[in-house]
């Protein structure tokens, strides 16, 4: 039995050009990804490059309220206290939560050293296995319901709604937003930022030594 190494060569460097493009497929996904995250990086004094980051909420939070009024878009805001991450998403044509997309300021942003993200309604702390959907947020019109909701697979389920909204009227649900730092440094002690939000824009920052 005979060989042809020509084709035989041929065919390796198709294999290994389609591999190729699959790495570079996967790449180019992942730099998307990462794209539309932010990671917080502290460095040096740690309790002020906390309260720059909240001091940017704030700001990016009065400007995703000044976006919902001039597009009239229902906007809000999605608390993962297991990822310790917020990202602002809009309700689209279908009544699906999504993300702000070709929005670089409303990128998704994940804390990381040390940080823990705890957000109350209503004076009550908000658990994850809470849910919006029993509480009627909106009118019949802009109406959010569970119906899309699936148990299955991680990637078939619906992403759960945010915490907060920002209506497209100028009006926001309350809230507070507390972001707590725990080092496991002796020396270093604990502290909280809180932003606080009430009917509208501006939210209130209250810092560790307003407490």
């Amino acid at each position: 039995m005979f060989f042809d190494l020509n084709k035989l060569k041929s065919r390796r460097s198709q294999q290994a050009g389609f591999t190729l493009l699959e790495i570079i497929i996967v790449l180019a996904l992942i730099g998307l990804i990462l794209a539309s995250v932010r990671y917080t990086v502290f460095t040096g004094n740690v309790e002020k490059d906390i309260e720059k980051e909240v001091k940017r909420l704030q700001v990016v939070f009065n400007m995703a309220s000044d976006y919902a009024l001039i597009n009239q878009l229902e906007l809000g805001l999605r608390i993962d206290g297991d990822e310790q991450s917020y990202q602002f998403v809009k309700l689209d044509d279908d009544e699906m939560w999504v993300a702000l997309d070709n929005q670089k300021h409303f990128d998704k942003v994940f804390f990381t050293q040390g940080v823990t993200l705890g957000i109350t309604l209503d004076g009550f702390m908000w658990e994850e296995d809470d849910s919006l959907f029993n509480n009627r947020i909106f009118d019949d019109e802009l109406s959010v319901s569970n119906d899309g909701v699936v148990i299955g697979n991680e990637e078939d389920r619906t992403p759960p709604p945010p915490q907060v909204f920002i209506l497209s009227s100028g009006e926001i649900s309350p809230f507070e937003l507390q972001i707590r730092y725990e080092s496991q440094e002796i020396n270093q002690e604990p502290f909280e930022f809180v932003l606080e939000g009430r009917d509208t824009v501006p939210l209130k920052m209250i810092k560790p030594d307003d407490v």
